[in-house]
């Protein structure tokens, strides 16, 4: 059995308190109602500003799913489908 210390809890309740934050800034920041009515400026002179909005947006998504993998992704499940597989391998012939 894995003994949990005091500190090792703060620091997984810190971290989903920060991935939570994340998220939430994110979603809010998916309603992106100040590009909606205009085009100008362009960026790069031909991308309207919205686009490129939605571009760098959907780079902070990407980053912040690889931090939600890292460290918010449930590791009783990978152990749960390793022993299913183990078992498996120990019944073929």
């Amino acid at each position: 059995m894995i003994e949990v210390t005091g500190s090792d809890l703060m620091i997984q309740m810190m971290k989903r308190f920060l991935l939570t934050i994340l998220v939430a800034s994110l979603y809010l920041l998916h309603q992106d109602f100040w590009f909606w009515r205009e085009a100008r400026p362009l960026v790069f002179g031909f991308l309207p500003v919205g686009l490129f909005y939605h571009l760098l947006y959907t780079l902070a998504i990407v980053a912040a799913m690889g931090l939600l993998v890292k460290y918010a992704w449930p590791a009783h499940l990978e152990e749960h489908q390793d022993h299913l597989q183990s078992n498996e391998e120990a019944r073929r012939p």
